[in-house]
């Protein structure tokens, strides 16, 4: 396994998509706007 440096956001993005997120909904405020766009 091999360890990736990411931000807190981004772990919490690629956590859903890896347990099976298809969809997200929210709206685009500070501080989470980097989870819009990692999931777009």
């Amino acid at each position: 396994m091999s360890k990736t440096l990411m931000k807190g956001n981004e772990a919490l993005a690629l956590a859903a998509i890896k347990g099976g997120c298809t969809h997200f909904f929210g709206y685009p405020i500070t501080p989470q706007n980097e989870i819009p766009e990692f999931l777009a």
